[in-house]
């Protein structure tokens, strides 16, 4: 029989569950269907890639600052200003009459991206320390069930309902999780109060929205364009003004101390190198496989075709992730993570190598969703251990973008190598996705190798957090301080007392001896 306990904790996690999953749904719900909503509008295809880069810019944005204000003010009340501003979004772009409405939707829906950070900081603040692990990697796995529905419901809703039906469905999803939140998700046990520093955030936001932006554009711009140029040299300038200001204010939005710890710096490193991983096989093997077989390769597969194929691996990672979690006790979040890199870098090898027919594209995309299972579940889990709870939500929400800046940097970078020597047909040659393909390989690689550099786990075999150490106790250990010492279920010994303090003499004047204090 659960424990109300258990009960309450399963509740919660349903909820967070459904939220990641609308979100994770409007990351590539949009992709698969944007020449229908070209078409529908009467817009050019440069116009409509603002559809994909508002968000991205939105979430980029709003993720670490909503993770921040959730550390202030409470977790709970954060997740519900990012539902709220999710669920609008949906509705406007769900009615645009125009692109410029449209983009104002996603804009709003971007900002809704903070809901994962607050997802894992709750599940830090509300569970036992032993049921962290698991809980965080079926989030995780969630997202990527959510974005595989996405790619492969796109096609079929279109065709029933239409694209703006692509919007209504998780906007029901999150005004439900919105409603019931406020009964199953209690208010948030850890705090660390103050204010937000606009300053600061402002700063950040300039700064990533310079960087972000020419990694989108500069394809389509020219990589030594004047625009593309300036604006990396903006990002670099706001950035060094906005590292300044956070060093020397007590109230950061991101603490820079922190994130200098080994703990935190080299999973944030290897989420760079695996984010580009992730979105440059996204981004470029649905392509593959659509281009006519008039080109040299390809399968002229459809959307929906498309989407079946690449459909083991979100369930693939789906239901890996919570087995990554439930077995950190016994392998550690160090390994599955170093392995997991091993196998996005092995499929990714795969599709560079072995893409002649569908079944082996479809067998390299779930070992590719395996690896994505064990590695995102374990990446969450090792950067959520590694810093104080009153953190979590920042620090969670600077890893997630880290990984979005690492997904525009593959990107960009397999588009370059892709399209550099087009066919006299117009289709890019199969040299320039084997190149491509085997440079995600490579960066996937070094996130394995970089796991070496991750310090120990602070898990054991009895499936509860190591405390006796010191490594997860040291400033650039797993973290800074025990596991066990944040959320709700925390022990209430009393502390021991410290030694009696002697207060230190005056040079010159002889110690007392028992004599005298008997004068």
């Amino acid at each position: 029989m659960m424990t109300p306990e258990k009960v309450r904790d399963r509740r919660t996690l349903a909820l967070l569950a459904t939220s990641a999953a609308a979100f994770a749904m409007l990351q590539t719900i949009i992709s698969p269907v944007l020449p229908t909503i070209q078409q529908h509008f009467g817009t050019t295809q440069d116009t409509l890639s603002w559809v994909l880069i508002a968000y991205l810019l939105a979430a980029a944005v709003a993720t670490p600052i909503l993770g921040k204000i959730g550390d202030l003010v409470g977790k709970d009340r954060a997740l519900r200003i990012a539902l709220g501003t999710l669920a609008l979004g949906c509705l406007v772009a769900a009615l645009a009459p125009n692109v410029t409405v449209l983009l104002v939707g996603r804009v709003l829906q971007g900002c809704g991206g903070a809901v994962f950070p607050l997802s894992f900081g709750i599940v830090r603040d509300e569970f036992p320390p032993n049921r962290v692990p698991t809980a965080i990697g079926i989030l995780s796995g969630v997202l990527g069930l959510g974005g595989g529905l996405g790619t492969v419901l796109a096609g079929p809703l279109v065709d029933l309902v239409g694209w703006r039906s692509l919007f209504w469905l998780p906007m029901l999803l999150v005004v439900a999780v919105a409603a019931l939140s406020t009964r199953v998700v209690t208010p948030s046990p850890v705090r660390s109060g103050g204010r937000v520093n606009w300053l600061a955030a402002t700063m950040l936001s300039a700064w990533l929205v310079a960087l972000l932006l020419p990694l989108s554009m500069g394809a389509r711009w020219g990589w030594s364009s004047p625009a593309t140029v300036g604006l990396f040299a903006a990002a670099v300038v706001a950035a060094a003004a906005w590292a300044v200001i956070e060093t020397r204010t007590d109230n950061p939005v991101i603490d820079i101390r922190m994130m200098r710890r080994r703990g935190v710096w080299a999973p944030n490193l290897i989420a760079f190198l695996l984010g580009a991983g992730m979105f440059g096989v996204l981004g470029f093997l649905p392509q593959l496989m659509r281009t006519p077989p008039a080109g040299g390769y390809g399968f002229g597969a459809s959307v929906t075709v498309a989407g079946l194929l690449l459909a083991p691996m979100p369930i693939l990672q789906a239901t890996t992730s919570p087995v990554s979690g439930a077995l950190a006790p016994w392998l550690g979040l160090k390994a599955q993570l170093a392995a997991g890199s091993a196998l996005l870098a092995l499929s990714s090898a795969g599709f560079a190598l072995f893409h002649d027919s569908p079944w082996k594209v479809a067998t390299g995309a779930g070992v590719f969703g395996i690896g994505l299972g064990m590695a995102y579940a374990t990446l969450t889990s090792v950067i959520v251990q590694a810093v104080p709870a009153t953190q979590t939500g920042t620090v969670s929400g600077v890893n997630a973008n880290i990984r979005t800046v690492g997904g525009a940097v593959g990107t960009a970078l397999v588009t370059a190598i892709v399209t550099a020597s087009p066919q006299a047909t117009g289709y890019p040659r199969e040299s320039g996705f084997v190149d491509g393909f085997l440079t995600l390989a490579l960066m996937c690689a070094a996130a394995m190798l970089l796991c070496l550099l991750i310090p120990a786990s602070p898990w054991r075999s009895t499936g509860a957090p190591d405390t006796t150490g010191t490594e997860a106790l040291q400033p650039g250990g797993l973290g800074g301080e025990t596991p066990r010492s944040a959320g709700t279920r925390q022990s209430h010994r009393r502390p021991a007392k410290a030694p009696p303090r002697h207060r230190a003499r005056r040079p010159g004047i002889p110690p007392r001896t028992d004599k005298d204090r008997c004068r």
